[in-house]
């Protein structure tokens, strides 16, 4: 177990005096670390010591900028399997998922970031005028349990590249990729301050960073709740936002689509994770008549995802985050049953002889009802609701009919009449017929999934102001 008992900030490590938070493995429950619970002071401390760097660090030619990102990640790869490893632990992700996507992931990203440095346009000409785009400031980030090593890449590399400084607070849940990152920051000699990674309880160390009058920006990935009191928070000094929060993903599957396999595609990109992704297809839309096989093509999907050690390299479904998570779900799973639903397979008891730990069964609803709440809350674990509809129109209709607006997914047999329906979907992305991720496309939501995008030059935009100099 670790005791880490100080921050990052102005460069050096920083005890931190009191309580310390304990971080779990979400396989055993045992407590596999111990990191500090800073308070308002520490973030004034952090704060000040990015609003110092934010000259110099603006100044900083982009070459320049750029060879300190790239010798990051540098650092991502040659800590990858540590990465890995951590974070399975923490979150549960299997190890062979984790690989690729937990430490594989933000080294695409951060690689991405430094490629867009060769020929990004910080000032162009219109007209009389050079038009600028100037970083922002002071950037406050606030990360996710359920990836938080790419939601932390995501916002530190287009923040430096900007010319932006940063205090980071990773979640408590799954906070020891955030110690790495100061690590890396520290290996590749980055200037002091440029980067600060304060530890903490979302009461404390998050409440301090969003309402601080140092703070310029705040990007956060999370709840949608804790997003709209950021909302509200940051708009009484009017801090410039990026919120990426929640999601119930609607997975349309038309008549013509072969059933088989776009089962099988929602099945996994519901279960990813285990259910613990913003973009998780938890809501699967199928033509009435269609329904039952559906069902019953799920049901024997789920054998594929059978729980187990998330280091396991075998394992496909590991166990939920926090000891909450796991009761969280259960409990959607329980008020499933109660509405009416049909439970196909699955359940809330803890899977057999995983009684220690954050399992759930991987669960599978039929006949929801659009309205029902698993079908219009985020539930956040391994449930998928499926929805019969009786038309076109009417799919379309349910997969917007819920607050959110992150992803979805159209299948059809058809391209283009996979393609048009795509087209209505009220989402910040749709993948059709399992389109592949692509890195430098943005990736944000619409309605109560968000504000702002992330990813390629649409996240580094983010952290750019416009101004306009005329001659």
């Amino acid at each position: 177990m670790q005791t880490l008992s100080s921050n990052y900030i102005n460069g050096q490590w920083q005890p931190v005096d009191g309580q310390l938070l304990d971080v779990h493995d979400s396989a055993t429950g045992e407590v596999m670390a111990r990191i500090p619970a800073a308070g308002r002071g520490e973030v004034d401390q952090a704060v000040q010591a990015a609003r110092r760097a934010f000259p110099a660090w603006s100044r900083t030619p982009v070459a320049e900028r750029q060879n300190y990102l790239a010798a990051l990640l540098e650092q991502l790869k040659g800590r990858a399997d540590e990465i890995a490893r951590t974070v399975s632990c923490e979150v549960g992700m299997p190890i062979k998922l984790s690989t690729m996507i937990q430490a594989g992931v933000p080294q695409v990203s951060t690689g991405t970031v430094v490629k867009l440095l060769d020929d990004f346009p910080f000032t162009e000409e219109v007209g009389n005028s050079l038009v600028q785009r100037v970083p922002v400031g002071v950037v406050g980030a606030i990360t996710p349990w359920n990836y938080p090593l790419h939601q932390i890449m995501l916002k530190i590399a287009p923040a430096l590249a900007a010319g932006c400084t940063m205090v980071l607070k990773p979640s408590e849940i799954a906070p020891m990729t955030g110690f790495m990152v100061a690590e890396m920051c520290e290996a590749i000699g980055l200037p002091a301050g440029v980067v600060n990674v304060v530890t903490g309880l979302g009461q404390d160390v998050g409440e301090a960073l969003i309402t601080h009058p140092d703070v310029d920006m705040i990007s956060f990935t999370g709840s949608t709740r804790t997003g709209n009191r950021i909302f509200h928070a940051a708009a009484d000094d009017f801090k410039r936002m990026a919120l990426e929060m929640g999601g119930k993903s609607a997975s349309v599957i038309l008549s013509d689509a072969d059933l088989e396999g776009a089962v099988k595609g929602t099945l996994t990109q519901c279960y990813l994770n285990s259910g613990q992704t913003c973009t998780a297809l938890t809501r699967m839309l199928v033509p009435a008549d269609l329904h039952d096989r559906a069902c019953e093509i799920a049901a024997a999907g789920t054998a594929r995802f059978a729980p187990g050690n998330p280091l396991e390299e075998s394992t496909r479904l590991g166990p939920l985050a926090s000891a909450i998570q796991r009761d969280r779900v259960r409990d959607y799973i329980r008020i499933g049953i109660e509405e009416g639903a049909t439970l196909v397979v699955g359940g809330a008891e803890a899977p057999e002889g995983l009684e220690q730990g954050y399992f759930v069964k991987p669960t599978v609803f039929g006949n929801v009802d659009p309205n029902a709440r698993i079908a219009q809350e985020e539930i956040f674990g391994p449930v998928l609701s499926v929805i019969p509809y009786r038309n076109e129109e009417e799919a379309i209709a349910i997969a917007n009919g819920t607050a959110y607006g992150l992803a979805g997914a159209v299948w059809s047999g058809d391209q283009d009449r996979g393609l048009a329906v795509a087209n209505e979907l009220r989402t910040g992305q749709v993948t059709v017929n399992n389109g592949k991720f692509n890195p430098q496309a943005p990736f944000g939501g619409f309605g109560h999934s968000g504000l702002g995008r992330e990813a390629g030059k649409y996240g580094l935009e983010e952290f750019l102001e416009l101004r306009a100099i005329q001659l």
